[in-house]
């Protein structure tokens, strides 16, 4: 079953010229400002109509919208359950003493949406975020605006099996998804480009929407399989009920990648 909302369409949606979608990323506009590898990421995806999405993207942004196939046909967008390791937190402008160590180091759970603006940028948008330490996830929140969360976090590999599991301090919430790791891509579609290899991220705060651009290597990703997912985050970020119940149009995997963000842009 495609666990797509079809509710109108949205092809009207006003914009000029959209940045290609690449695997490769731009060159970062300016020094970097922060710098963490990204490990075991499993990226899960459900196809969505653009109306699902629209109400929840910051000012300035917009649903970005890609089919299957990998045309792009106006109405058809994406919601992630993205589950990964940051390791190795370290802000460059600071040298050595840039370096977190273990402090920067946790599991992280996310629900992101995927946006363009009016210059015709493509990004993510983070509707929410669990982190399994409270400080990054204050920290982060105060200083980028995105919505963080504490709360607590495992992660549980045995062979190809990959498994994490979130619960959000202080609520019901919880989330569980498991996913057989399978052959690496060689070749990476256009759809899966547009799933992963995003280079930056929009974010909304005090009526205001920021850029913060970022670059790593291209993904390494494998094809994965999923073996459960019970979830209540993206009820909870304000998507379609029952979506996570819906088989996903979508199940990746990549060991990972070391990304560089420079500061926001307006």
């Amino acid at each position: 079953m495609t666990a797509t909302v079809r509710a109108g369409g949205a092809a009207g949606l006003p914009g000029g010229p959209v940045d290609p979608v690449s695997p490769t990323a731009p060159a970062l506009p300016g020094r970097p400002w922060i710098e963490q590898a990204w490990r075991d990421v499993v990226f899960v995806h459900w196809r969505v109509d653009v109306s699902a999405v629209a109400p929840l993207l910051p000012a300035g942004t917009r649903p970005d919208t890609m089919a299957p196939d990998g045309s792009d046909d106006g109405v058809t967008t994406w919601v992630g359950l993205i589950a990964f390791s940051f390791e190795d937190t370290r802000f460059p402008p600071f040298g050595p003493l840039g370096r977190t160590g273990s402090l920067g180091d946790f599991l992280e759970v996310n629900v992101r949406v995927y946006t363009r603006d009016d210059t015709g940028r493509r990004g993510v948008v983070f509707l929410s975020l669990d982190a399994g330490k409270a400080l990054p996830a204050v920290a982060a929140r105060v200083v980028t605006g995105t919505p963080y969360h504490w709360a607590r976090v495992a992660r549980r590999r045995t062979g190809d099996r990959l498994g994490y599991a979130v619960h959000r301090h202080g609520t019901h919430l919880r989330s569980r998804v498991e996913v057989e790791v399978g052959a690496p891509i060689v070749e990476p579609t256009p759809l899966e480009s547009f799933l992963t290899a995003r280079w930056g991220m929009h974010v909304g705060r005090a009526g205001r929407t920021s850029w913060w651009p970022n670059e790593h290597d291209a993904w390494v990703v494998h094809r994965a399989s999923l073996v459960g997912v019970h979830d209540d985050l993206v009820r909870a970020a304000g998507l379609p009920f029952g979506l996570t119940e819906l088989e996903p149009d979508s199940v990746l995997y990549s060991p990972g990648v070391v990304t560089r963000f420079a500061g926001p842009r307006a």
